[in-house]
């Protein structure tokens, strides 16, 4: 059975902006740079196992130097593949909504 839940877009975006940025950091450096102890953190965000607290999301894109509304095109996308997925349960459809990813700037569409 597919995940109900999406986070594919903003792992996505996380993780490439991770690895581009010019100072390199790793999974577990910018765990800890976001205050957590655990530097597994990022690696569950980049492997779409959660999203990053809504607290959290102006210090990621402040660090990452990344757009915050790409930062939020992104969790606006994995939201309306997350609800596709939940309404095609609810109507009885077998299979939920394909994982679409946005591109780098791509606006999503929301219901």
């Amino acid at each position: 059975m597919s995940k109900m839940r999406c986070f594919d877009n903003i792992a996505k975006l996380i993780r490439e902006k991770r690895t581009s940025h010019s100072k390199g950091y790793s999974q577990s450096e910018l765990s800890h740079l976001l205050g957590y102890k655990n530097g597994q953190f990022i690696s569950n965000v980049e492997r779409a196992l959660c999203n990053i607290p809504l607290k959290m999301l102006t210090r990621v894109a402040e660090v990452l130097d990344i757009d915050p509304r790409d930062v939020r095109d992104a969790i606006l996308k994995d939201q309306e593949i997350t609800l596709d997925n939940y309404l095609k349960l609810a109507s009885g459809s077998r299979a939920p909504n394909d994982q679409r990813q946005l591109g780098v700037g791509e606006v999503a569409h929301t219901l």
